[in-house]
């Protein structure tokens, strides 16, 4: 059962059965997020599922923001890739080089987000406690949480 005022946001209705819904099945503000971090709803579900308190709130908040910026940055550089592939396609000779830069570019902007992950990952693990991180490693095994 939902334990929100907003059950119209989920699709559930106070007090309905609904297959999806079991003992386990709670609701949290910010609870439809996609699945990849970004800021506001992953923080806030960062927040309800690992009790945080408020200094490491704002301490995740920093984490994820970077994530977040780093994955934008990737998007960017996959369609720049993305741009030289199709500019070796229609060139007249073949351009061997541009497939080459795009796969340098893929591999790098690649590099750098799992480098960012290994970082953040390392942050969030010194600002929890134990109980927190056991908590944090369960929802990553589940797949609840991506990063």
């Amino acid at each position: 059962m939902c334990h929100h005022s907003r059950h119209a946001r989920c699709g559930c209705e106070a007090g309905a059965s609904h297959p999806s819904h079991t003992l386990e099945h709670h609701h949290y503000p910010g609870h439809d997020f996609p699945g990849r971090l970004g800021v506001r709803r992953p923080l806030r579900f960062l927040a309800w599922k690992l009790g945080l308190s408020e200094s490491q709130v704002t301490e995740f908040a920093s984490v994820l923001n970077g994530l977040k910026t780093e994955r934008a940055q990737a998007e960017v550089d996959d369609r720049r890739a993305i741009a030289l592939l199709a500019d070796a396609a229609e060139s007249e000779p073949y351009d061997s080089a541009k497939p080459a830069e795009a796969l340098r570019i893929r591999t790098q902007s690649t590099e750098r987000v799992q480098q960012k992950v290994i970082e953040s990952l390392g942050r969030m693990h010194a600002l929890l406690e134990p109980e927190q991180r056991v908590r944090l490693a369960y929802l990553l095994r589940t797949g609840a949480l991506i990063i």
